[in-house]
């Protein structure tokens, strides 16, 4: 019988992660994504600090099987450590939605703004 062990979220490593990516106001350099798209650099220190690549994948390969122009994406993370990825219009109209089984994103809830081909973290707007 398998054990499933429940991680949850480290809430010092959580404040910390938010105020590392807060510092994000702008971007130098975007990255290019198999996808076509671009991420700026606070979304690809998302990736870094949360080890989690995956979801930028997630987003940028979903976002172009929708024709909106501007796309917000939330991430929100249960304490049994399955999450839910939905990406809304802006104006709270849910356009997409996936159920992740598992992961172990170490924050509750995260949200990126995809526009005109690029993905950004909010502060970056």
């Amino acid at each position: 019988m398998e054990r499933i062990i429940k991680i949850g979220i480290d809430k010092r490593k959580e404040s910390q992660i938010k105020n590392d990516l807060g510092g994000f106001t702008g971007t130098e350099q975007y990255y290019k994504h198999l996808s076509g798209f671009v991420y700026t650099d606070g979304a690809r220190e998302v990736g870094v600090l949360c080890e989690a690549y995956w979801l930028i994948d997630e987003i940028l390969f979903a976002s172009g099987k929708t024709k909106e122009e501007f796309q917000v994406w939330t991430l929100k993370v249960t304490e049994d450590n399955t999450g839910i990825l939905i990406m809304d219009d802006g104006n709270n109209n849910e356009i997409y939605k996936k159920e992740i089984p598992y992961t172990d994103f170490p924050m509750v809830e995260i949200k990126l703004f995809f526009q005109g081909g690029v993905l950004f973290l909010p502060s970056e707007y």
